[in-house]
């Protein structure tokens, strides 16, 4: 284990990991609204607000996947030791393991691409078994693409990588999967309820 895996944890684990679970919970609530997350500082590549959600949300019975540049030992280090979670990457997927279990996935969204459809989007009698997707952008803004829907009063603007992969995975409601979007200290979330147009 590397040494950055030990560093960069909760420095006050009860009432962090509350604070960083309120802001998840009101980014879900609030599609669209772009939230400062940063109280864990994992490996780089991965954002202060990537490393916040895993922190809060992973732990033993959560699976979690990596891809692209947020694979590497360092950060394999880190969730290990701060979360206790099981890691999967491309490699142990290609290898057998079982993509149906993943419960977070983290990377950047053409390098978790070629994984989605692996990925569960729950099942009519337990919708909430979906993998939530942490994808890393480069900014993140009020502008682009219009979302609509709950938690939204009128209308909401947000500029997604993309366009289709979330007007697909709408329209597979109630089931379907979550994301997070994190950038540098920031994130805004997009849950499988909110309609996204074009951008």
């Amino acid at each position: 284990m590397t040494p950055e895996a030990l560093t960069g944890g909760f420095s006050d684990a009860p009432i962090e990991a509350a604070r960083a679970f309120r802001c998840l919970l009101e980014a879900l609530a609030r599609p669209g609204t772009i939230h400062t997350l940063d109280a864990a500082q994992p490996p780089q590549p991965v954002s202060p607000a990537a490393g916040t959600v895993l922190l809060t949300l992973a732990d033993t019975t959560t699976p979690v996947f990596l891809a692209g540049d947020a694979d590497c030992e360092a950060m394999r280090g880190w969730i290990t030791f701060h979360t206790g979670a099981p890691v999967l990457t491309a490699a142990s997927l290609e290898a057998g393991a079982d993509a149906a279990g993943i419960r977070f996935a983290l990377g950047r969204l053409e390098d978790l691409k070629p994984f989605i459809e692996q990925l569960s989007i729950g099942d009519p009698d337990y919708p909430d078994r979906s993998a939530t997707l942490v994808l890393e952008v480069e900014t993140l803004a009020a502008e682009g693409c219009r979302l609509t829907g709950p938690g939204i009063a009128d209308e909401a603007f947000l500029n997604l990588p993309e366009l289709e992969l979330f007007r697909q995975n709408h329209a597979l409601f109630p089931l379907g999967l979550d994301f997070f979007l994190t950038a540098g200290r920031q994130i805004a979330g997009l849950p499988r309820t909110t309609i996204v147009e074009a951008c």
